[in-house]
């Protein structure tokens, strides 16, 4: 059966990649973002790959769009095999040196509110068509969840992050007795329309370690789907390269791209505990 899968903010960059990977396999892919010709130009592609792809446009920060996105969704299909949650809006400049308080403040709220909030509206309207198909539910996620980088990681974009797994991990335990698997997963350095050739020799190993292609998360995203044990990562938040190594996965170039774990840490983990303190205190009594 052929799924049904949206990905949100695929104008471009790690969105786009990722739903060209995920038109590969033949799906049916809905493709959101604010920009229609770029829209247009990624369900093209879509097409070209061998799936069906579905433009539409919508501004991530206004929810009575989004809930039109999944409304449509709903009508056609009555089910959604997997949402992809990577829509984003970063701030205009880079900081320039400046702190936080020194920064617009307008601009620096981007990650919060298209990023993390935005990620939570669409996973409210999608979790009925998400539970309808015993579907996927993936966030995108960086390092910047746990890590701070001078220059390219401020407080609302770490705290985007950082609530982007949380959130992954609270929706799973709600979703859990639904049949629907919530990830985050952390991508690692990409490799997007903005990245020419020369800039990325000038920054591979010396600022930054190795690049790898938005497709490549695409295709991990599209093997833990099909994993029959995906329940075991439900709640959890993964490196994309680590689980793409498990199931044997390569990037577009056929390289393995490698997980920065030895330098930017784990992967965010959360504790599960049980209902309440009497049955804690049972556990504890009899252990």
């Amino acid at each position: 059966m052929t799924r049904v899968v949206l990905v949100t903010g695929a104008s471009r960059g790690a969105g786009k990649g990722i739903a060209l990977a995920l038109g590969e396999t033949g799906d049916t892919v809905y493709v959101t973002g604010r920009t229609e010709a770029e829209l247009s130009a990624t369900a093209a592609e879509i097409e070209r790959r061998g799936g069906t792809g579905i433009p539409l446009v919508c501004d991530h920060g206004a929810d009575d769009q989004v809930r039109a996105v999944f409304e449509q969704v709903r009508e056609a299909h009555g089910r959604l095999d997997i949402l992809v949650n990577n829509a984003t809006a970063l701030p205009a400049h880079s900081s320039g040196g400046k702190s936080f308080w020194e920064r617009p403040l307008r601009e620096e709220l981007k990650p919060l509110e298209v990023g993390l909030r935005s990620h939570y509206v669409a996973a409210h309207y999608a979790a009925p068509l998400l539970i309808a198909a015993g579907g996927l539910l993936v966030h995108t996620s960086a390092p910047g969840a746990r890590s701070f980088l001078p220059g390219l990681h401020g407080p609302s974009y770490g705290a985007g992050k950082a609530g982007t797994d949380k959130l992954s991990f609270d929706m799973a335990q709600e979703l859990r007795p639904h049949g629907v698997s919530v990830v985050s997963i952390w991508m690692g350095v990409l490799r997007t329309e903005r990245i020419t050739p020369e800039v990325e020799r000038a920054l591979t190993g010396t600022l930054l370690p190795g690049f790898e292609s938005p497709e490549f998360t695409g295709r991990v995203i599209d093997a833990l789907a099909r994993d029959p044990q995906i329940a075991e990562y439900s709640g959890k938040t993964v490196w994309g390269a680590e689980l793409g190594a498990g199931y044997g996965i390569t990037d577009t170039d056929g390289t393995t791209p490698s997980s920065h774990r030895e330098w930017l840490g784990p992967p965010s983990e959360f504790t599960e505990v049980v209902p309440n303190y009497g049955e804690f205190l049972s556990n504890r009594a009899e252990d």
